[in-house]
C-alpha cells in the first residue's frame, strides 16, 4: 500500500501560463530596457497572485508556474559548468508541427560538468514564503543532456571515458539537490522526456543510427537517476514526469509505455510517476501492471494542450480502467503535462487552464473523496 504524502489525489506537473506582465517585461529585460531586480519584483507579483489561486482552487502542491524560465530544462542546464546551449535541435518530421516550424535549442557538453553556484534555490525560498500548502520544484532529469546527441554532442577531449561524464553529472545534481533539501524543499520532480521518447519506434531507431542501444539506454538512465537520488533524505519525496514534446500544443513523440515499462517502473527509485495519457498517443495502461505496492502514479489524463474541457464521468472510467492494473489507492490524477513548458505556453486561455485545474481537484474529489 502506498501512503499518499506528496503526491497529492490532486497534483500538478509544474509549468502555468505566464501572465501578460510577465511575458511583456521578461522581453524589455532581454532587450536591456529593464534590471534584473526590476524583471524579478514583477515576477515575484505575478507568482505570488499565481500561488493564490491555486490554492483557492484547493491544490496542495504548489509550484511558481516556472514563470523565471524561458524552456523547462535549458535555464537549469545551462546554469551548470560545461554545458552549452546553441541551434535547433532536428525537427521530428513525424510529430505535431508548431505553425512557426519551431524547435527548441539543442544542448552539447563542451566542458568539465561542475555544479558551481545554487540554481533553484533562491526561487523556491521565495515560493515557499508565499505558500500555505507544500511548495514543489520541478527540475530537468539529469538524462536530458545526454539523449538528444549522445556520445557525438560531448566533448571527447572534456569525457574519453562516459563513466567521468555521467559521475560529473550525477555529483552536480547532488549538490542542488542537497541546497534545495537544505532551502526546505521537500517535494522534487525530475522532468524527463527521453524516457518517452524511448517509447516511439522512430525515435528508437535514430537512437540507434547514433550508435546507442535503446533497449540499454533506459537501464543507463535509471543508473544515473538512481545514483542522483538513492542517498536523499527520507522526507524528501522525489517524482519523475514523462513528456512527449509539449510545445505551443505540439508534441515531439508518440508510443505506449510497454517498451520502458519494466525498468521505469521497477529499476528507478522514485516515489512517483507523473504519466501523460491524455490521448492515444499514450497507448493503454496495461505498462501499469509493472508498478511495484509501494508506489504511485499520477495519471495525467486532463489534457493541458487542448481548450475542450473533459468530462469528468469520462475521466472516472478512464482512471478505472487504469485501475484493472493498478490499485486505485496507488493513483492520482493531474494534467498530462505544464501547461507552459516554454514561455510561449500552449494555445489555451487563462480561464481554460483554471477550468482545467479546477476539474483535476473535482476528479480526485469524486473518486478518492478528497484533493
Amino acid at each position: 500500500m502506498y501512503k499518499i504524502k506528496p503526491p497529492f489525489r490532486a497534483d500538478q506537473v509544474g509549468s502555468l501560463l505566464r501572465t501578460k506582465e510577465v511575458k511583456e517585461n521578461r522581453l524589455r529585460w532581454k532587450r536591456g530596457e529593464i534590471p534584473t531586480e526590476v524583471l524579478r519584483e514583477i515576477e515575484d507579483k505575478a507568482i505570488a497572485e499565481t500561488v493564490k489561486k491555486m490554492e483557492s482552487i484547493g491544490i496542495k502542491s504548489i509550484t511558481d508556474g516556472e514563470f523565471r524560465r524561458d524552456y523547462f530544462h535549458l535555464d537549469f542546464l545551462k546554469e551548470l559548468a560545461g554545458v552549452t546551449v546553441s541551434g535547433e535541435i532536428e525537427a521530428n518530421p513525424n510529430a505535431k508541427a508548431a505553425q512557426d516550424g519551431f524547435t527548441p535549442p539543442k544542448l552539447s557538453v563542451t566542458g568539465k560538468i561542475k555544479h558551481v553556484k545554487d540554481i533553484q534555490v533562491a526561487d523556491f525560498t521565495y515560493l515557499k514564503s508565499i505558500t500555505t500548502q507544500t511548495p514543489k520544484v520541478s527540475i530537468p532529469s539529469p538524462t536530458m543532456i545526454h539523449f538528444r546527441g549522445g556520445r557525438k554532442a560531448i566533448d571527447i577531449h572534456s569525457y574519453p571515458d562516459m563513466d567521468e561524464f555521467f559521475h560529473d553529472l550525477s555529483e552536480s545534481y547532488k549538490q542542488e539537490i542537497a541546497a534545495l533539501y537544505r532551502a526546505g524543499c521537500r517535494y522534487l520532480q525530475l522532468d524527463d522526456t527521453n524516457l518517452a521518447y524511448l517509447c516511439d519506434p522512430k525515435m528508437r531507431a535514430a537512437a540507434r543510427e547514433r550508435g546507442e542501444d535503446p533497449n540499454e539506454l533506459p537501464r543507463t538512465y535509471a543508473a544515473l537517476i538512481n545514483s542522483v537520488i538513492d542517498n536523499r533524505p527520507d522526507d524528501l519525496t522525489v517524482g519523475i514526469h514523462l513528456c512527449r514534446g509539449n510545445y505551443r500544443s505540439t508534441w515531439f513523440a508518440e508510443g505506449g509505455y510497454e517498451p520502458v515499462a519494466e525498468v521505469l517502473f521497477n529499476h528507478i527509485n522514485v516515489d512517483a510517476y507523473f504519466l501523460e495519457y491524455d490521448d492515444e498517443r499514450s497507448g493503454d495502461f496495461a505498462p501499469l501492471r509493472f508498478v511495484p505496492k509501494d508506489k504511485v502514479v499520477v495519471l495525467g489524463i486532463i489534457s493541458s494542450k487542448v481548450r475542450e474541457l473533459e468530462n469528468i464521468d469520462d475521466l472516472r472510467e478512464r482512471i478505472d480502467e487504469a485501475a484493472r492494473y493498478l490499485p486505485l489507492e496507488n493513483m492520482c490524477v493531474s494534467p498530462q503535462c505544464g501547461f507552459s513548458s516554454t514561455h510561449h505556453g500552449n494555445d489555451l486561455t487563462h480561464d481554460d487552464q483554471w477550468r482545467k485545474m479546477e476539474l483535476v481537484v473535482n476528479t480526485a474529489i469524486k473518486v478518492w473523496g478528497e484533493s
